[in-house]
């Protein structure tokens, strides 16, 4: 208990009040520790904070680039010139769409990357698997974000037949026949104009699961024609296929969309 003097309403006369320890009416107990002045945080420095941005940054682009879309250099001619990937010139890095596959069936005239079935690469020469250079560290990050060619089997071509159907070359007109319809392909290109007729093939029922591929480049393009010897050896499971072809993303005068031109439902032909 605490006594205190104060003041009456008449003068000079005083009387005690009395206050109880820890009272609200003797009004607000200032907080402890309230004098003190507090130190602001020391910020951490930009050079401890970075190499934690750098980590966060790569486990991102691994996560994106293996699950979501990944940039692939075009390192052959097999698809000029919808794709460049010609001696002498800057090849294409196009954005490969991981997730379409997973929600639709991959359908005639997509282009896609895929890696290469048993039979495509079963007579190459096995790669070095080999590690510990420095080169072998440069080839695996460049070949991530697409400044390298992928160290792997991988291939670029278009879809020209799903599986069930029968593929076939070539009609009177030299046209690829897809189910006895011949297909009008716009985006063919020959690099000679000596040489414009493409070899005869089939017919080939591709099988259920599978799809027949072909370059744009279409006299120099290694595809299902002649790959593991050609017939339903050189059809693509799809389950190898890694994504579909979207944006072509570097070199700067390149930019734009892939051409998904469906050869099936093309204009009337004669």
């Amino acid at each position: 208990m605490v006594d205190v003097v104060s003041a009456g309403s008449s003068e000079g006369e005083r009387r005690l009040r009395h206050y109880r320890l820890n009272d609200d009416s003797a009004g607000p107990r200032p907080s402890r520790g309230a004098h003190r002045i507090r130190k602001p945080q020391k910020q951490r420095s930009f050079w401890k904070e970075l190499p934690i941005l750098i980590v966060v940054a790569l486990v991102l682009t691994f996560a994106i680039q293996h699950l979501v879309a990944r940039v692939y250099m075009i390192p052959s001619g097999s698809m000029e010139q919808t794709l460049h990937g010609c001696p002498g010139c800057t090849p294409d890095r196009v954005l490969v769409d991981k997730l379409t596959y997973q929600f639709t069936d991959p359908e005639p005239g997509d282009v896609v990357v895929f890696k290469g079935p048993r039979p495509w690469t079963e007579n190459d020469v096995p790669l070095d698997t080999s590690r510990g250079s420095l080169t072998d560290v440069f080839q695996d990050f460049g070949s991530l974000v697409g400044l390298a060619p992928p160290d792997e089997r991988d291939f670029v071509k278009r879809i020209i037949a799903v599986g069930g159907q029968t593929v076939r070359c070539c009609d009177g007109n030299n046209r690829v026949v897809v189910d006895g319809e011949p297909l009008y392909e716009p985006y063919l290109y020959w690099a000679s104009p000596y040489h414009q007729e493409q070899e005869e093939f089939g017919p080939v029922t591709v099988p259920e699961g599978a799809v027949w591929v072909m370059g744009d480049n279409r006299n120099n393009s290694s595809d299902s024609r002649v790959q593991g010897g050609g017939g339903v050896r050189g059809a693509v499971p799809v389950e190898n296929i890694i994504g579909k072809a979207r944006v072509i993303v570097l070199p700067p005068g390149r930019w734009g969309s892939v051409s998904d031109y469906n050869p099936q439902e093309g204009l009337p032909l004669p």
